[in-house]
């Protein structure tokens, strides 16, 4: 299915491979553009204009309305274009649980490791919360994020003993959440799963083989 949609983002970015990976499980095409981040193209005067906050991704309306933050996008996408695939649930009872586990999946996974990359890497020095606004490193963080990261491996690994996919019965957005965490855990931090986690390794290797995945 084609939009008249378009999306800013980068190939760099953990969050604008959550909303690839959402809009792959769809079935969407959305034209993209690219944002260089490496290159700083998200504090350039074209892109502040698209979205002052100056993160990616943002999804640009037919009408010129931008939608950042990654629920938000993935909201417009799920009512806009339902399809047979209800990725944040389609009951009250789902969308809930859904919007619990993927939230806990946000604030105790992928931000822990967001968290411990920007406090750690030399090349964002000054830059340590993304955003509009500047902030120092603080190395002593990227300890606690790395203890933080081994309580989420460890918590959902419980989670995963005892259901198929993180929400419950059937794949949605918290398993894209979980997944971006664990590539982006391994590939910023060096930090994989244990390999005594078999839940969570069983579920990491279904999800992987998703096409879904390498959006």
């Amino acid at each position: 299915m084609k939009t008249d949609l378009t999306l800013y983002e980068s190939k760099a970015s953990p969050n604008s491979r959550r909303v690839r990976i959402f809009l792959a499980e769809k079935g969407i095409e959305i034209p993209i553009k690219s944002v260089d981040l490496g290159a700083k193209k998200q504090f350039s005067d074209a892109y502040i204009a698209i979205n002052p906050r100056r993160q990616v991704p943002t999804l640009v309306l037919e009408d010129g309305t931008a939608i950042g933050e990654v629920p938000a996008i993935w909201s417009y996408i799920e009512e806009a274009y339902p399809g047979k695939h209800a990725l944040l649930g389609a009951t009250p009872q789902q969308k809930a649980l859904i919007a619990m586990w993927e939230r806990r999946a946000e604030l105790d996974g992928i931000a822990a490791v967001m968290e411990g990359v920007r406090n750690a890497v030399a090349g964002l020095k000054g830059r340590a919360l993304s955003g509009p606004h500047a902030y120092k490193q603080i190395p002593e963080i990227v300890e606690r994020s790395k203890l933080r990261v081994a309580n989420f491996f460890a918590d959902f690994n419980e989670r995963l003993k005892t259901v198929p996919f993180v929400a419950g019965e059937a794949f949605s957005a918290a398993d894209i959440t979980t997944l971006v965490t664990i590539d982006f855990a391994a590939g910023g931090m060096k930090i994989n799963i244990p390999a005594d986690f078999d839940a969570l390794r069983s579920w990491y290797g279904r999800v992987s083989d998703r096409a879904s995945s390498k959006a």
